[in-house]
């Protein structure tokens, strides 16, 4: 069986711009998007996967974003302003506007990526649209993304900003790193103090090698969820 037919079922670049309504006068631009690495291995007459795309429609989505935020959210602070933007640039969200805009049908994968369910991982979901963006970024500039992502923020506004709960530091800390692309924190126990019965747990929050808050608490979860709260004050999330 030919490479034409194993990826006939892939929807081609130009009726993914037509049901998105694109304008792309460069429809390579946009299978660039949509191929990952794993194809391009299995594909050598393939030149370029989509990282590099996917490196510029990151970059692109954190300020089409927060500018989005800054005219549409005039009564958030700054700190309000970026777990904002952290909830909406996150995998998961991203990954859930591949799956609105249905770009699971016109991805490439290679066998094996398919095989383990490429289509449906957030994280290859995610990477797809930030290639996507990147795409459109080099097509069209700022405002071709601006007009193609507003109606996608809009709808998740309300249920993604809404549901931001400040009561679970850890997890609004976890969105942030992963959307900076730091990785996930660790949380450390450094220290207990005190007798058995009244022991006092102090644990730091590392991403990396760098420790970014440090809290103390009567039990390990208590603790970690003061570090996270001290590294979103330090940082000047909340």
């Amino acid at each position: 069986m030919s490479s034409e037919e194993n990826s006939s079922e892939v929807e081609s670049p130009r009726k993914l711009a037509e049901r998105l309504g694109l304008s792309f006068n460069n429809l390579h631009l946009l299978a660039r998007a949509m191929t990952h690495r794993s194809y391009v291995n299995e594909h050598p007459e393939i030149l370029e996967d989509n990282e590099r795309l996917e490196f510029l429609g990151d970059a692109v989505l954190d300020f089409v974003v927060g500018a989005w935020l800054y005219n549409h959210c005039p009564e958030m602070n700054e700190g309000e302003l970026t777990r904002s933007r952290s909830a909406l640039v996150r995998t998961e969200q991203l990954a859930d506007f591949a799956r609105q805009l249905g770009l699971d049908k016109a991805m490439r994968l290679g066998r094996g990526e398919l095989a383990a369910g490429g289509h449906s991982r957030p994280a290859l979901l995610c990477a797809t649209f930030e290639a996507l963006i990147g795409a459109l970024y080099l097509e069209g500039g700022i405002p071709a993304v601006e007009e193609f992502i507003s109606p996608l923020l809009e709808k998740a506004q309300d249920q993604t900003l809404v549901n931001l709960d400040a009561s679970d530091p850890k997890s609004f800390f976890q969105e942030w790193t992963q959307a900076q692309k730091l990785g996930t924190p660790r949380y450390i126990t450094v220290d207990i103090k005190g007798p058995d019965h009244a022991r006092v747990f102090e644990v730091e929050v590392r991403v990396g090698e760098e420790i970014y808050g440090r809290g103390s608490g009567q039990s390990k979860q208590a603790a970690s969820q003061a570090a996270a709260q001290a590294a979103l004050e330090r940082l000047g999330l909340i």
